[in-house]
């Protein structure tokens, strides 16, 4: 195995870039360089927790484009928010193209973009000057999704013929950050969000193994969006105290429930279902990660909250707030499930890994901008189904040109 090692940069240093960096105290493969961040303070914090946790000799950069020119930084990692996207990208482009370094790839967090147009614009400048790309969608690489599939298609469906049922859900409390709240920024509620994940867990569940993607087609869509907690006047109230005044769900909300059932076409003809779910407005332990595969002769589920390790707290055990036991966390007390290595459990390791491995064998990763492409078509598809409340067949016209009701703010529940 070579011991070369890929120094990263990462642009954003919010949550999932923390997540990120703490994934990679299993990964040999990466040394993290540098952080850019329009917060220098919190671009400063990334560095250091990268340092702290030995996972590189990383410092804030002052510009993207002095990490693209840093001959030490061989790739970097998108986690800004969804709209720097374009921005973000137009300063990486702009930098390789006058020379200022080069790079052996860019890994870019989910969704790939807020709208189709957006997608189409991210896939066009990247090709624009060659660079290998990742779309990091770390449920797919989930230890569990992964054994799971292996031995669904190698033992059932190999004897009794192919899956034709997958569903997953993602669902927890609501997001971190304030953008994330607000439709125009983030390019919806937590249908863009989350459902990016879903949808492309049910497509890689229902793949086989060893086939291209686009060997099942998406041929009509269905899907409801629905804001069950945020738009209620308490808690519209207590968002807009926790979040800022610019997010004021009486006016301007978002969805915090959503749901798709996707109608997928296999290679024989055979028809197959993606059922989708997402929710904002759950409360449990904490965040709730869910799948599950259907044949005519087996299923598998997978269910993060289903952990191995449970702690009980009684009432007197009392302090403050956090999310050392799963992330969203809920609660303080009472029986509460714990996700002891949540960075491998929700598939962040060993995406980081394969990712690496990708770009410095020059391999075509397992997921591109192309795929990240897809998944956006089919959240518009989503949302448009939506708002006219009908099953559309897939693509719909005038996909290319739509942008969401709530990323106007325009949607009324």
């Amino acid at each position: 195995m070579s011991s070369e090692r890929l120094g990263i940069g990462f642009v954003g240093s919010g949550f999932n870039a923390r997540f990120h960096i703490q994934s990679l105290t299993s990964v040999r493969e990466i040394d993290v360089r540098g952080v850019w961040s329009p917060n220098e303070k919190n671009a400063a914090s990334s560095a250091a927790l990268a340092r702290e946790l030995d996972v590189g000799e990383a410092r804030p950069y002052k510009s993207i484009r002095d990490m693209v020119a840093d001959p030490a930084i061989n790739a970097l990692w998108l986690c800004g928010p969804n709209h720097a996207r374009i921005a973000n990208i137009e300063e990486i482009v702009a930098a390789i193209k006058s020379g200022a370094g080069t790079l052996r790839g860019l890994a870019c967090e989910k969704p790939l973009a807020r709208n189709l147009a957006e997608a189409k614009k991210v896939v066009d400048l990247v090709k624009s000057v060659g660079l290998s790309t990742g779309y990091l969608e770390n449920q797919l690489f989930s230890p569990d999704i992964t054994r799971g599939r292996e031995l669904v298609w190698a033992r059932g469906a190999s004897l009794t013929g192919r899956p034709y049922l997958a569903r997953a859900a993602e669902e927890h409390s609501g997001p971190h950050m304030p953008w994330f709240w607000q439709g125009s920024l983030q390019g919806g509620g937590v249908l863009n969000d989350m459902m990016c994940h879903s949808v492309e867990v049910v497509r890689h569940l229902l793949t086989k193994p060893g086939s291209p993607r686009s060997s099942i087609k998406p041929v009509r869509i269905s899907a409801h969006i629905a804001s069950l907690k945020w738009s209620r006047a308490k808690y519209a109230k207590q968002l807009s105290e926790t979040m800022g005044k610019d997010v004021d769900y009486t006016k301007r909300p978002s969805e915090d429930f959503a749901r798709a059932t996707i109608e997928y076409e296999s290679e024989e003809g055979e028809p197959l279902i993606g059922e989708v779910t997402t929710s904002w407005a759950f409360i449990g332990a904490g965040l709730r990660l869910s799948a599950e595969l259907l044949g005519p002769e087996y299923s598998m589920s997978w269910n993060t909250l289903d952990s191995s390790l449970k702690l009980f707290f009684s009432r007197e055990v009392k302090g403050k707030s956090g999310e050392d036991l799963v992330e969203k966390q809920n609660a303080e007390m009472g029986l509460m499930p714990v996700v002891a290595e949540e960075a491998s459990v929700y598939g962040y390791s060993a995406e980081n890994r394969h990712m690496a491995r990708a770009f410095l064998s020059g391999e075509k990763p397992m997921l591109t901008f192309e795929d990240g492409l897809e998944v956006v078509k089919i959240l518009m598809a989503a949302y448009m189904s939506a708002e006219q409340g009908r099953t559309l067949e897939f693509p719909p016209p005038g996909l290319e040109a739509f942008v969401p009701a709530v990323a106007k703010g325009t949607w009324k529940p």
